[in-house]
């Protein structure tokens, strides 16, 4: 279910119930796109389920989903079209078209061309830990954090958040933990890892299926490069990459995780079962997290709240969020 995590802090407007939840999603529910229409977002039901609830409560949390859909054309595609049309004109006036003009061509080809696109969808599961009053999101795209952000606030009276922000910052304690060789109680190194160097220079060094517990690595730290990814393990329950923004990716269950689910009759189609056991997991591995971190630099997160284009701001430890994930 989840596969990547970002996390927020809810700094005001947590709502007082689910039902509260439910009546204002139903004032955004999705819509596909219409024809000259290049994008559309809303809530889906979780279940899959059509006409269902938009938001599900599994063992007192409770999960959502963000579907959108966006209608692109190739810019090579626009670009012929305009072309076509601007030696249409040249051949019929004698005259080359003008900047203001082939922008207006380009508009024109563009609404032309769009009822003709496919449209392409994804959904995004959200989750809203009532224990600790946090938005989880499974993606690390700024882009798609974005588009939630402004539904919720958009339909939740007072909402806003907040991205985590640690007393320790994840670049620094990355390079401890390498430099020391050895990772936080509960965490273990993985093999893999993405050095910066933060001079002119940017010269990167990666690592991938390799062991990090090096001379080499150490190396690399002493001439001044910084973490920006490392793999770890938690306590033998999961796997991920830690980014420097507090991002954390590629999430894996450890075969016995898995094993446990099947035995209590969990399938791969158990919203419930899916729903309890990644809570069950993501809900600890975050605050282990954090507790790695030397905790929240101010409770509940940075000082001032995210707006509707809080992923573009500074995130986690004074670093830009960057969206390296396509946004399909």
């Amino acid at each position: 279910m989840f596969k990547s995590v970002w996390v927020y802090g809810v700094a005001s407007g947590w709502p007082a119930s689910i039902e509260v939840v439910e009546a204002a999603l139903q004032r955004m529910p999705f819509e596909p796109c219409g024809a000259s229409q290049d994008k559309a977002v809303g809530w889906v039901p979780p279940r899959g389920e059509p006409h269902g609830p938009l938001i599900e409560s599994v063992n007192g949390q409770w999960m959502l989903r963000f579907k959108v859909e966006v209608r692109q054309v190739p810019s090579s595609v626009i670009k012929r079209r305009v072309d076509d049309m601007a030696a249409q004109i040249e051949a019929t006036t004698g005259r080359k078209p003008g900047k203001k003009e082939k922008r207006d061509l380009k508009e024109d080809a563009v609404a032309a061309l769009l009822p003709q696109a496919f449209p392409r969808e994804q959904s995004i599961w959200v989750w809203l830990d009532t224990t600790h009053h946090r938005m989880v999101l499974d993606s690390t795209s700024a882009a798609r954090a974005d588009d939630i952000i402004t539904a919720l606030v958009k339909v939740l009276d007072g909402f806003s958040v907040e991205p985590l922000n640690t007393a320790t910052s994840p670049a620094v304690a990355m390079a401890t933990w390498l430099a020391e060789q050895e990772a936080p109680a509960g965490f273990a190194i993985g093999k893999e890892c993405e050095l910066k160097s933060a001079d002119e220079s940017q010269a990167v060094v990666r690592y991938a299926r390799h062991p990090l517990l090096t001379d080499e690595v150490k190396a690399h730290l002493a001439q001044g490069k910084q973490p920006t990814r490392l793999a770890l393990e938690w306590d033998d329950r999961l796997s991920f990459v830690l980014s420097d923004n507090l991002q954390l990716k590629k999430l894996a269950f450890d075969d016995k995780v898995l094993e446990k689910a099947k035995a209590q009759g969990q399938r791969a189609d158990d919203f419930d079962g899916n729903v309890l056991m990644a809570t069950a997991e993501l809900g600890p591995l975050i605050g282990d997290l954090i507790d790695a971190l030397d905790g929240l630099a101010v409770p509940g997160g940075t000082p001032a709240p995210a707006t509707a284009s809080a992923t573009s701001q500074t995130a986690a430890g004074g670093t830009t969020a960057v969206d390296d994930d396509p946004p399909f």
